[in-house]
């Protein structure tokens, strides 16, 4: 009979915080599994894993160092900035993510966040449920000016499965499309994108919307030079990740009115720090991180998990991430 390998989650209260249980995964080991886990408890809790499974958990090479059963990581979600993937790949440690599992449920956050810049309806409705309607003059009022997208150029920095749903989606409001990726795609799809350089992008658009990977090489790249090319009536997204974005010099621009507003999904600390500079710039919106986290999308990531893990388990791991890597 063969040995049942050691699994360990360490951080997967989000994946499952009591709605998407584990129950696909559990026949391939044993699994252990942790809500969250601090730094001062990652190797003590991994340190018998032959498979390790997790989201915000960092893994440097010096605690890959210290885990010497450790054989394969899958991430739970699609970035995987969180593990020294190069470092695991010299351990001969395949580390897979989950690509794809949330294109719809992020591409539905973006228009959430842009349809509230556009037409502010938790203002508005905030404002009838205090009793403005009912002592109205008019039959209809409104606190803001409201924005039609019809017409608007959406401009899409990243333009893989995400970009190209937000542009689909885009594309039906009547919006036109631009797009900068490193490498312009040979079939863009269906809708008509017209690929421009960053700075062109960033100066045409009436909307920027992020929806790239970070690297060591991009962090931050969206400062205060690319903001002030933008349209003073322009709005930015960032559905990607908070720390392409220099926030100082984005809550600067929207305090100056350098741009009309912003609709954030991410920040570069998270949780969100207290002194976030953002949290008091005006006209600046957020979620919490929860554009992948629809109940459908975590239902697709738990499956395309144990397909990750069940590969491995046969010989021949799928969606992994540092094959050039590996020794």
């Amino acid at each position: 009979m063969t040995e049942r390998k050691n699994i360990v989650i360490l951080d997967g209260y989000t994946i499952n915080p009591g709605d998407n249980p584990w129950d696909s995964l559990e026949p391939l080991g044993n699994c252990t599994i942790y809500d969250r886990t601090s730094p001062e408890l990652k190797l003590e809790r991994a340190r018998d894993a032959e498979i390790i499974l997790l989201s915000k958990v960092r893994l440097d090479e010096a605690a890959l160092e210290a885990l010497p059963k450790l054989k394969y990581i899958s991430m739970l979600a699609t970035g995987y900035n969180n593990v020294d993937v190069a470092a695991a790949g010299r351990r001969g440690i395949p580390v897979s993510n989950v690509p794809a599992y949330s294109t719809e449920s992020v591409a539905q956050t973006t228009f959430a966040l842009l349809l509230e810049l556009a037409m502010h309806a938790g203002l508005h409705d905030a404002s009838v449920k205090a009793g403005e309607w009912i002592s109205c003059p008019d039959h209809s009022f409104w606190k803001t000016p409201l924005l039609e997208l019809d017409g608007l150029t959406l401009g899409i920095i990243g333009y893989g499965t995400i970009g190209r749903a937000v542009a689909r989606i885009a594309s039906a409001f009547g919006m036109k499309i631009i797009a900068f990726a490193p490498r312009i795609p040979q079939d863009a799809g269906r809708v008509p994108v017209h690929f421009v350089p960053l700075e062109d992008l960033f100066a045409s658009a009436d909307v920027v919307s992020l929806h790239c990977p970070q690297t060591p090489e991009n962090g931050g790249f969206v400062n205060a030079w690319l903001l002030g090319l933008m349209k003073p009536s322009a709005f930015f997204l960032n559905l990607a990740r908070g720390g392409l974005v220099n926030e100082a010099d984005l809550a600067q621009a929207l305090r100056s009115r350098q741009i009309a507003g912003a609709g954030l999904d991410v920040v570069a600390h998270e949780p969100m720090l207290a002194d976030n500079p953002l949290l008091s710039a005006p006209n600046c919106i957020f979620t919490p991180h929860i554009a992948w986290a629809t109940l459908a999308a975590r239902k697709r990531l738990m499956a395309i998990v144990t397909a990750n893990v069940a590969a491995y388990l046969a010989g021949a791991p799928i969606n992994v991430v540092n094959g050039q890597n590996l020794k």
